[in-house]
């Protein structure tokens, strides 16, 4: 089994930052993309950002300039550096990741974490 473990989610000032981490563990054998998707109540799932294993970077227009993903293969480990932000990136945010786990080509999530952004 894999698991991804996010941290770094709170509640943020407009115009602040935050950084989220996840951490994937377990049987692992490659992962090919690490996404990071958000969920505001009252409405669907959306992909925030995208990287591939070869650092592609893939971005949601609404965060474009103001969020950064990267990731360190290493560690297995994905992060998403939040500037600017706005009330309306309140939302939880959830790690995603997809590769050979460690012998089917599968994606697993992570539980979420809740990112506020109010005064």
């Amino acid at each position: 089994q894999v698991h991804l473990v996010e941290s770094g989610g709170g509640l943020v000032q407009p115009g602040g930052s935050l950084t989220l981490s996840c951490a994937a563990s377990g049987s692992i054998r490659s992962i090919n993309t690490m996404a990071w998707y958000r969920q505001a109540p009252g409405k669907q799932r959306e992909l925030v950002a995208l990287i591939s294993s070869g650092a592609s970077t893939n971005y949601a227009d609404f965060v474009k300039g103001r969020f950064t993903i990267s990731r360190d293969n290493a560690k297995n480990t994905a992060y998403l550096q939040m500037n600017s932000l706005k009330p309306e990136d309140t939302a939880v945010y959830y790690c995603n990741a997809a590769g050979w786990f460690p012998y089917r080509y599968s994606e697993v999530w992570g539980q979420g974490t809740q990112v506020a952004v109010s005064s």
